[in-house]
C-alpha cells in the first residue's frame, strides 16, 4: 500500500530556509506549515502546496510530496 509523504522539510534545508522565512514568502501560516514539515497534517491544501512551490521556485510538486510504500 501507498503512502502520502511530505518532503518540505528535507527541501526546506536544501534550501537553506526555514518555516518562518517559507511562511513570509508563501503566505502560508507558519503553523500549517509547521504541520507539514512534522507530518502532523491529515489534509493537504492544494492552494498551500501552490503557494509553497511559488516561493520556493519549484515546478515539480515531487519536491513537496511523494508517494511511498507504507513500511518506509
Amino acid at each position: 500500500m501507498k503512502k502520502v509523504k511530505i518532503t518540505l522539510g528535507d527541501l526546506l534545508k536544501q534550501q537553506g530556509m526555514s518555516i518562518n522565512e517559507l511562511s513570509l514568502q508563501s503566505d502560508v501560516r507558519r503553523a500549517a506549515i509547521s504541520e507539514l514539515v512534522n507530518g502532523k497534517r491529515e489534509n493537504i491544501n492544494f492552494r498551500h502546496i501552490e503557494q509553497i512551490a511559488e516561493a520556493l521556485q519549484i515546478t515539480d510538486i515531487r519536491k513537496i510530496i511523494t508517494l511511498v510504500d507504507e513500511g518506509k
